[in-house]
């Protein structure tokens, strides 16, 4: 069916191709009439003819259609109608066969020319609707171009906000709240005749350096300082050692020796992929154990996230694998690798859930330790 309307449509754009194809039907039409009019009589060229006439009215047009019919008329009447190579006047039989063949041939032109101009009709629809896709296509592909940007900027100002706060609590709250616990610690050394006001000022004392502590931790949750003094080697022992501390879950972890300083995006990228895979494992999986692996190798990292616990439902994974359905922390971390040029995939079953990353990277040397921590200071100074 694609073919036939294809040729209609090459016989349209040129006429010459349409005569060319008449010419060549009817020849052949009649070579058909030679062999068979000694076997099936007179009134077999008529029969043998009309395909031919409708072929040409459907593909041809009406030119090559009305050429076919005034050939097949005359090539009749020369050679097959007696007396043969003439054109005495034919017997009245042969005049009504004739008259019905040039009646039934202009209701197949005529029908064949119609079919033709639906099917103009009918393309020229079809190259509107495909300009109209073409349209919307590039208007589409701009704004998600513009959403991407836009997401990327997003993540960049959290990621800065979220060190910008962390420095805030560290310099500021940490520090008031180091004055207060020597603060503190003076007056009960004043009063320390008073044991029961020692006692509460004990207390409150120990509540100072816990909140201190929680302040600290938290300031380098937000955003660890090691991740930018040492690299991601160190900021991930530091997070992990932590994360089994308050989660009582065994987590191992594996990196290269070789993995050196990347980039502050793709460090960033990774610790954060890594903190929120632990986050959910603790929250929704139930595994006494996680097992983190990363591999680097020509310009490759692979991170790999694995636990032992309940799985992913199958419904929530498909869920998950669509465009805008999951969580805010499967789709930042999705995000941030894919502004990155990476992948992520997610695999779960009833043995538990496994988080592949695979990012390219360039992988520069080390920073030495004294230039790290000028840069830290640089960073933390006040404006």
């Amino acid at each position: 069916m694609a073919s036939a309307v294809s040729l209609s449509a090459r016989t349209s754009k040129n006429g010459l191709l349409g005569y060319a194809i008449a010419l060549s039907t009817v020849a052949f039409s009649l070579l058909i009439c030679g062999a068979l009019n000694p076997l099936l009589g007179n009134s077999t060229p008529y029969v043998i003819l009309f395909p031919a006439v409708a072929f040409c009215a459907w593909y041809c047009g009406v030119g090559p259609s009305v050429l076919v019919v005034v050939l097949s008329l005359v090539a009749v009447e020369y050679r097959f109608i007696p007396p043969v190579h003439s054109f005495k006047s034919p017997s009245t039989e042969h005049l009504i066969d004739s008259l019905a063949f040039l009646l039934a041939s202009g209701l197949v032109v005529t029908m064949g020319a119609a079919r033709r101009r639906e099917n103009e009709k009918l393309r020229n629809a079809q190259r509107t609707l495909e300009v109209c896709v073409k349209e919307r296509t590039a208007e589409l592909d701009s704004v998600n171009e513009s959403l991407s940007e836009l997401t990327a900027r997003l993540l960049q100002l959290q990621d800065e906000e979220r060190r910008r706060f962390a420095r805030e609590l560290h310099d500021s709250v940490g520090q008031l709240l180091a004055a207060l616990g020597m603060n503190l610690s003076t007056t009960r050394t004043e009063i320390e005749r008073l044991a029961k006001a020692a006692e509460t000022l004990s207390e409150s004392e120990a509540l100072v350096q816990e909140m201190t502590k929680e302040v600290r931790t938290i300031s380098h949750l937000l955003h660890p300082p090691l991740l930018d003094e040492r690299g991601l080697s160190s900021a991930l022992s530091w997070y992990i050692d932590g994360f089994e501390k308050r989660s009582k879950i065994k987590v191992d972890l594996e990196l290269p020796e070789d993995l050196g300083r990347l980039s502050r995006e793709h460090e960033l990228a990774i610790f954060r992929v890594v903190q929120e895979c632990l986050t959910n494992i603790h929250r929704h999986s139930g595994s006494p154990m996680a097992k983190i692996r990363i591999v680097y190798s020509d310009g490759l990292v692979l991170v790999e996230v694995e636990d032992q616990g309940k799985g992913i439902p199958a419904e929530r994974l498909v869920e998950m694998d669509s465009v805008g359905v999951p969580g805010v922390g499967v789709r930042g971390m999705r995000e941030r690798i894919r502004q990155l040029g990476g992948r992520l995939d997610i695999k779960s079953g009833s043995n538990g859930t496994k988080v592949e990353v695979c990012l390219p990277v360039t992988a520069s040397s080390p920073v030495p330790l004294e230039t790290s921590l000028r840069q830290s200071q640089t960073e933390k100074a006040p404006v």
